[in-house]
């Protein structure tokens, strides 16, 4: 690929102006994770209402995104970006302001649509406005970013929630938005790919249509018991309905002229589409690990919100220094053997966490593991990203973008919903037997109401609270045991988690060896 002059002189100012709105929106994917009690409480929301909250951000953002990207090629990078952040702003000062869980969750899928909009038109910039020699180390910040701003969400949201209110994690992307703005106006170019303005709207009706089956069958299966949702409806037909639009969508590709959605060819690519199978996997077995340690440190350690994230950002730190670093680092070493090195490290770190963790552990007996992997996801953003855009011309980066991103979003959810079942599952194997063990220290007359009490606990991922109508004696020793009951059972189910997450990552470590050789550009 020849190198082609840069849009702007000043391309890293472009980058950081972009990647503040990209940090914002990636930050609200986590941010209002830990605020579920808090706004069940003050907006009289229901438990399902609030889920949704949370579901209905990933679930339309995912939904998307092929659609966003290839938006960005038709219409120009820039654009799309200031609509998205736009969207963005102006949702989230509505669910500042929602009164209500119905007013909360219409603000909440806005935003999702805002995130969708604005996100792709960062790697189809980078792809424009820096030379091939630059694009390691831009995609280093890329990285850093992607790694950095989910663990900060609990972090910044448990202070919020401390001194200003649920409110503000929402208020507060108000004023960066708009500073986002301003700035992208000022300083961001025009950029286009130079192809038609034509859009395949036919493709987009069945991506959308196709996608939507398949994800909320993903995020809403458990919740249904993968069973019916609504008369002759089930999560599974939902699924199956999905894959067959998907499947159509791909045949209308191939006969699609002019400019399609998702154009093939971009598969005739090896990197492109080995590293969309990298990716894929990397992000299922990447959802193990936070979904895992959160749920560990506050249900069985008993940490806040606030203190499990300060736990887990030393591994964050790493993560965003490694990938800043690696950046730099692919311009001498190929970075088909990082990512191959980083993906390595992940399951080496999983490993270590399987051997080191159990019921009592502390904050500092995680921190090994932690560390391995916070190398190991600094080793893998930045090269993951390279490769798989490596060889795509600069016409078909929005596609190639959103298509890439929207496949690694199905493996997150997919990783969260077969991961989450696998825990959830080997965690109601273990607890009856524990529970039976920690039952013989009770009087009799607990025995029976201890075991049910755990059971019902473990639906929820939580240690069982006594009884009312206890003495102090009784109720210490019932809750006491119930702890390390669920604690200890919690630590089995977590190792089996990571076991499984270490093998998919060992096989997504193993396709490295079928990239292609890249091409040294400078």
């Amino acid at each position: 690929m020849t190198e082609a002059k840069p849009v702007t002189q000043r391309p890293w100012l472009v980058l950081a102006v972009l990647c503040a709105g990209f940090f914002m929106a990636l930050l609200d994917g986590t941010i209002v994770n830990i605020a579920v009690p808090t706004l069940i409480r003050n907006i009289d929301a229901s438990y399902s209402q609030v889920l949704w909250v949370l579901d209905a951000y990933l679930l339309i953002f995912s939904v998307l995104l092929v659609t966003t990207g290839r938006l960005g090629d038709v219409f120009g990078y820039r654009r799309l970006f200031l609509i998205g952040i736009t969207v963005f702003t102006v949702a989230s000062a509505l669910c500042g302001l929602a009164t209500s869980g119905s007013q909360l969750l219409a603000a909440r899928v806005l935003q999702g649509v805002g995130t969708a909009l604005l996100f792709p038109q960062v790697i189809s910039s980078i792809l424009t406005i820096f030379p091939p020699h630059q694009r390691g180390r831009a995609f280093g910040l890329f990285g850093a970013i992607a790694g950095l701003a989910p663990v900060c969400g609990p972090i910044v949201g448990g202070f919020l929630l401390a001194h200003a209110g649920w409110r503000w994690i929402f208020f507060i992307n108000i004023p960066i938005g708009v500073g986002t703005i301003v700035l992208t106006l000022l300083y961001a170019p025009a950029m286009r790919s130079g192809g038609t303005r034509s859009l395949d709207l036919t493709g987009v009706a069945l991506a959308t249509a196709g996608l939507t089956g398949v994800v909320f069958g993903l995020i809403e299966g458990e919740r249904y018991d993968w069973g019916t949702i609504a008369g002759p409806i089930t999560i599974g037909s939902v699924i199956a309905a999905g894959v067959v639009l998907l499947v159509l969508f791909v045949l209308w590709q191939r006969r699609a002229e002019n400019e399609p959605l998702m154009p093939l060819a971009l598969f005739a690519t090896r990197n492109f589409t080995v590293g969309n199978g990298i990716g894929f996997v990397f992000y299922a077995g990447m959802m193990a690990i936070p979904f895992a340690l959160v749920l560990y440190l506050q249900s069985a350690r008993g940490y806040s919100p606030l203190e499990t994230g300060l736990v887990l950002l030393p591994g964050a730190i790493v993560t965003a220094i490694g990938s800043a670093c690696t950046g730099r680092l692919t311009e001498r070493i190929e970075a088909r053997y990082i990512l191959m090195s980083g993906l390595g490290l992940l399951a080496a770190g999983l490993l270590v966490l399987t051997f080191t963790t159990g019921p009592d552990t502390s904050a500092w007996g995680l921190l090994p593991g932690l560390i391995v992997i916070g190398l190991g996801n600094g080793a893998t953003y930045t090269p993951l990203q390279q490769v798989t855009m490596h060889g795509v011309q600069p016409h078909l980066a929005g596609a190639a973008s959103g298509t890439a991103n929207t496949i690694r979003q199905i493996g997150t959810v997919l990783g969260m919903a077969v991961l989450g079942a696998l825990l959830s599952a080997r965690l109601n194997a273990a607890l009856p037997a524990e529970a039976g063990r920690q039952a013989a220290q009770l009087p009799a007359h607990l025995r029976e109401a201890f075991m049910t009490a755990t059971a019902r606990g473990a639906e929820h991922f939580s240690p069982p609270s006594p009884p009312g109508g206890l003495g102090a004696g009784d109720a210490a020793l019932f809750q006491r045991l119930g702890h390390e009951a669920f604690t200890t059972s919690f630590s089995t189910a977590m190792h089996a988690t990571f076991l499984a997450a270490a093998a998919i990552l060992i096989a997504a470590t193993a396709c490295c060896a079928l990239l292609a050789k890249q091409r040294k550009t400078g």
